[in-house]
């Protein structure tokens, strides 16, 4: 079983992401801010981790950042997960390495596309 950290400090996001990922036959870890999304993903090292980039302590691209620097959580595919969709904010998640970019509100479609792939292994 495959397994996805969220992390995402809206609860409804949360759940949304959750009940779908869940309903699709994945495991999931939750964290509610960036610090205990970079923790449980150097500590259980997940298939995925979709990541909100506006979180209450170290924003997405801060969390993002410490993950990648991990030797062991380097190879873990990380998507942002965010609603923030401007033109700019996408040349930033994309320029700072991300590998996916999901936007909210969620197409449920291109959520669960974006996830399998990179889960599988496909990157960028």
């Amino acid at each position: 079983m495959k397994t996805v950290l969220i992390v995402e400090d809206n609860e409804k996001n949360m759940k949304l992401a959750r009940d779908v990922l869940q309903a699709k036959g994945y495991a999931t870890l939750e964290a509610v801010n960036g610090e205990d999304g970079v923790q449980l993903a150097l500590a259980h090292l997940p298939d995925l981790v979709l990541m909100d980039i506006q979180l209450p302590d170290i924003n997405g691209f801060e969390a993002f950042a410490r993950i990648r620097a991990d030797s062991d959580a380097a190879r873990i595919p990380v998507a942002a997960f965010t609603a923030s969709v401007t033109v700019g904010d996408r040349s930033r998640i994309t320029d700072a390495g991300f590998d996916a970019f999901i936007g909210k509100p969620v197409n449920l479609k291109e959520f669960l596309a974006t996830v399998q792939r990179l889960t599988e292994g496909g990157r960028g």
